[in-house]
């Protein structure tokens, strides 16, 4: 096992290489530069060439990923020092918030998306999976269908839709919780898992049920197929023939195969919400990380993209990392050699 994931960790060098390649040559293919538009006025050619020249926009384009990758000082043989580069860890400033480096856009908004994204990723496991396996257990009973009823109308209304409507039910007219913002103010435990102060927990409850009840009713439709499927297999029914109680059956046999296929879609789906969710952070007004993964492009701010894409690269990496060690976990008959 040690050996597939350092392997698996090498891997991702490549991979993540290519995606800075792709993204790089893609931003810069987009018609329009960052610095044509300040706000809703056009700004002098001779500004936008004095800024184009600042950031190195006006070197070859070769020559700018050389920078991106390893330094201005390293691309330049030493006759302009700068950026560190990324295998500095320093992914450059941002062309649209002046005076703010990528590093700290992404350090001031990805601790308000991981927690949410935690928070939003726990009501929708531990419910979703939980009311699948009754359902699948609890087939053509009155159970199964309620609980295939909740799931598909959580899957049918979208965040745009629950969001707004949360908060004119629960925050401007039963006065339950605030209509936005974040309780950021509240302490955090090792920088992004939120210790339990009522300021926090008030701000967090609407966003998060708006962001993980349909993330909870695609688990739950998940869920109640896959053990459904596993329930019929012959390795069930021959353990039911020697006796095992249900509760062992189920439990030991049954729900750990029927897992796989939920976990495969925890991977990427955990990773989404860990970087950032735009519709409802924007929704309740989050300071998060997820409104730069779409302005940004629209700004046609280079390093912000290429920052976030990577981020979100890193996320994948991790995820799938996670969820292929769970599936040895899961079925010991997974053998990485």
């Amino acid at each position: 096992m040690t050996k597939y994931i350092i392997r698996r960790i090498f891997w991702a060098i490549p991979v993540l290489f290519l995606v800075a390649l792709v993204v790089f040559v893609l931003v810069r293919a987009i018609p329009g530069g960052p610095f044509d538009f300040a706000g809703d006025k056009s700004l002098p050619p001779t500004i936008v060439k004095n800024l184009e020249a600042k950031y190195h926009l006006d070197w070859p384009v070769w020559q700018q990923f050389c920078a991106y990758l390893l330094g201005d000082k390293i691309c330049t043989l030493g006759k302009v020092s700068g950026s560190g580069g990324l295998i500095q860890g320093d992914l450059g400033p941002s062309y649209r918030y002046r005076g703010r480096t990528v590093n700290e856009i992404i350090a001031s908004g990805l601790p308000i998306s991981a927690q949410l994204g935690f928070l939003a990723m726990a009501i929708a496991v531990i419910p979703g999976i939980l009311l699948g396996v009754i359902a699948a257990l609890r087939q053509n009973t009155s159970v199964d269908y309620f609980a295939t009823f909740v799931a598909i109308l959580g899957a049918s209304i979208s965040p745009v839709v629950l969001g707004p409507a949360l908060i004119f039910i629960f925050a401007l007219e039963l006065n339950w919780f605030p209509v936005a913002r974040w309780g950021a103010s509240a302490p955090f435990f090792l920088g992004f898992i939120p210790v339990p102060t009522a300021k926090f927990w008030l701000h967090a409850v609407l966003p998060t049920v708006a962001l993980g009840s349909s993330l909870a009713a695609r688990i739950t439709r998940l869920t109640r197929a896959s053990l459904l499927q596993v329930v019929r297999e012959d390795y069930i029914r021959t353990a039911r023939a020697k006796g095992l109680r249900e509760r062992a059956v189920i439990m030991r046999h049954a729900l750990k195969n029927s897992l796989i296929p939920v976990v495969t879609v925890l991977g990427p789906m955990f990773a989404a919400v860990l970087t950032g969710t735009f519709v409802v952070e924007q929704l309740f007004a989050i300071p998060g990380l997820g409104r730069h993964f779409i302005t940004s492009v629209g700004n046609r701010d280079y390093p912000v993209v290429l920052g976030t894409t990577l981020l979100y690269g890193v996320a994948i990496v991790i995820a799938n990392l996670v969820v292929d060690i769970t599936y040895a976990w899961l079925d010991p008959r997974i053998r990485y050699e």
